[in-house]
């Protein structure tokens, strides 16, 4: 479970950098590095990455609530909890290239999954 939790927190710092990394371009580095008062539009690469990362946000407590109930809950089905987790996270990680390329059908089965698996954990719980 650690591993999945820990790969969970990888992905958001991966999101967290990913809108300034995809504005750095447009932005300049000068602006980057000062004080940001003028700056251009941002794309819509790093308004989907935006979004993409205030979902995470969204739905990180939660996963890492469930993951951490699971290793300290005695009875809690480990198995199950791990797999929920895994599933999480795997389905997180196709997520965000579904959101950033606009792939609506295919994103919102990622988050479905992704959904699954937090109930999965969830019902290890119970």
């Amino acid at each position: 479970m650690t591993m999945w939790l820990l790969a969970g927190l990888g992905l958001y710092l991966f999101q967290i950098y990913l809108p300034t990394t995809l504005f750095l371009p447009a932005e300049g580095v000068m602006n980057h590095l000062g004080g940001r008062d003028a700056l251009p539009e941002p794309s819509k690469w790093v308004g989907r990455s935006r979004r993409a990362l205030a979902n995470m946000q969204e739905n990180l407590p939660i996963f890492a609530t469930l993951g951490l109930l699971c290793m300290v809950v005695p009875g809690a089905d480990s198995e199950l909890a791990v797999q929920g987790a895994a599933v999480f996270v795997i389905a997180r990680i196709l997520y965000v290239p579904a959101y950033l390329l606009a792939l609506t059908g295919v994103r919102s089965a990622f988050y479905l999954v992704a959904l699954g698996g937090l109930g999965a954990m969830l019902v290890a719980l119970l």
